[in-house]
């Protein structure tokens, strides 16, 4: 693998999936890895609850067929129900069955409630500025809702921010510092004490 964007796009793919060692990507599968491949990533997935019991195939999906944010929910659909594949999108390698994936025939399922807050908390973690709030903590609260807890740097409350994520945009994260400190949206925090005021962007 040399071109630039072979290589770019592969590092993409690698960190967005990261966060898939932990946790199933879907019910009785884990990732186990990211290989490359000449114009195409392919993503080792084991079946079954360990590596002496279930079998691990390799997904094969070329580059220029799907941007890397929709590969979770392409294997999702794909790893959800029974497939059917040509014998020339099957193969093996590494003691692997490999499976070459048409993305365009496939739509992707839909980010899991925790996948979508942890896009939001990724994208709000790094650490403030002068002009933008620390992340200093968060709470799951059903329903699709998330309470991030910010703070101005130099700042002493804590202001608690309640977010849809069914309707999270990235609009809106960029949007935050600012909507935070629009005075006319902050309520006291008396249902939380871990917070000392409350902003309301659920219908925003």
């Amino acid at each position: 693998m040399t071109h630039p964007e072979d290589r770019e796009q592969q590092a993409s793919i690698s960190r967005l999936l990261l966060d898939y060692l932990n946790a199933p990507i879907a019910e009785g599968c884990h990732l186990r890895g990211v290989l490359p491949a000449p114009g195409a990533v392919r993503i080792a997935i084991h079946a079954g609850r360990d590596d002496e019991v279930g079998v691990t195939f390799l997904y094969e999906i070329p580059y220029d067929a799907v941007a890397p944010a929709y590969i979770p929910g392409i294997l999702r659909t794909t790893l959800a129900g029974t497939q059917l594949y040509s014998s020339d999108d099957i193969g093996k390698t590494m003691g692997m069955t490999l499976i070459r994936l048409n993305p365009e025939d496939i739509t992707p399922a839909p980010e899991p409630e925790e996948g979508q807050a942890l896009s939001v908390l990724r994208a709000l973690s790094d650490p403030g500025d002068d002009e933008n709030p620390f992340l200093i903590g968060f709470l799951m609260r059903g329903d699709s809702r998330l309470r991030l807890y910010v703070q101005h740097p130099g700042g002493d409350g804590i202001i608690g921010v309640d977010i849809h994520l069914a309707d999270m945009l990235t609009a809106l994260i960029a949007s935050l510092p600012s909507l935070v400190r629009e005075e006319e949206r902050h309520q006291p925090g008396t249902d939380d004490p871990h917070c000392d005021l409350l902003v309301d962007l659920t219908g925003w």
